[in-house]
């Protein structure tokens, strides 16, 4: 299995294409804009250059992994004859479902299907398909050339020699695969939302502020990355995404979404890709910022 397609160029898309490359890989990225696929192989160029700055590869490793990347706006022209395609598209499960009952018909009969969801339901996207044995999560960690670790989340009907594939290439990409089941959240998200929710109460509460909140958790508890500079790396509008379908599928109160996140996301404060959320990014120093004073 070297050849495969990887559905959307955002940072998740690029980030995946950018590791299978490097390991030989022949990589679609699809997009239906052009200019998406533009800024992900730029992004891709810039994180293997500062490899190359690093000495952790070569100028020819570098080149030799762009040249395994072919962009394609066609759907159809960059899933065919691929043996693995990755869904990496905006965590909507209406978008998902689209998208995956069209690639159960344009891809190889043969070809096993994997979304990159932090949340969705593995089961209720593979039902979209004629296919559903060959539907599985493959959830990576952002920055994926970064981060080991890949939730690999089993469907109710996945077929246990899909997972066994997946687990292994997962592993010969250098990363850390984990089978989860398909339940809410998987393990990640349903462990790590809440703290971040709790974290939002504590604020909004008015328990603390932003930088003593973050400054507990570091020192106090070793984390490397305070919970509300983390939301704001993740997406304060994926934070919600991801814990109204927490509400939504295990029907308790502890999962409710806190009301000061609920309005910075209807504000547009979406944390660092928008410029401000618990921070403010504008200046784009090395020192974090509060945005303001939360009441």
């Amino acid at each position: 299995m070297k050849e495969i397609a990887v559905i959307g160029a955002g940072t998740m898309g690029n980030g995946i294409a950018h590791v299978f490359a490097m390991k030989g890989y022949k990589v679609a990225l699809i997009d239906i804009a052009e200019s998406a696929l533009e800024k992900a192989m730029a992004t891709i160029e810039k994180n293997l250059d500062r490899m190359v700055r690093k000495e952790r590869i070569t100028e020819g490793d570098k080149l030799t992994t762009l040249a395994g990347i072919t962009t394609y706006t066609d759907m159809k022209q960059g899933v065919a004859g691929r043996d693995l395609i990755i869904e990496a598209a905006t965590e909507n499960i209406d978008l998902k479902l689209k998208i995956f009952k069209n690639l159960d018909e344009l891809a190889a009969p043969n070809a096993i299907l994997a979304t990159n969801t932090s949340s969705i339901s593995i089961t209720k996207i593979a039902a979209a398909t004629q296919r559903p044995d060959k539907v599985i999560g493959m959830h990576f960690f952002n920055p994926v050339p970064v981060m080991k670790l890949v939730e690999v989340i089993n469907g109710y009907a996945t077929d246990p020699q899909v997972t066994a594939e997946i687990m292994d290439m997962s592993k010969g990409l250098g990363k850390v695969p984990v089978e989860v089941k398909d339940y809410p959240g998987f393990a990640a998200n349903r462990i790590l939302m809440p703290m971040l929710n709790e974290a939002f109460y504590t604020l909004y509460e008015g328990v603390s502020g932003v930088q003593e909140i973050d400054t507990v958790m570091k020192l106090g508890m070793g984390h490397p990355m305070g919970p509300l500079q983390l939301a704001d790396f993740v997406g304060l509008d994926v934070c919600l995404a991801i814990l109204e379908v927490l509400h939504k599928g295990f029907g308790n109160p502890k999962y409710a979404a806190c009301p000061l996140l609920v309005n910075m996301v209807t504000a547009g404060k979406l944390g660092r890709k928008s410029g401000e959320g618990f921070y403010d990014y504008s200046a784009k120093g090395k020192d974090l910022v509060v945005a303001q004073q939360f009441a």
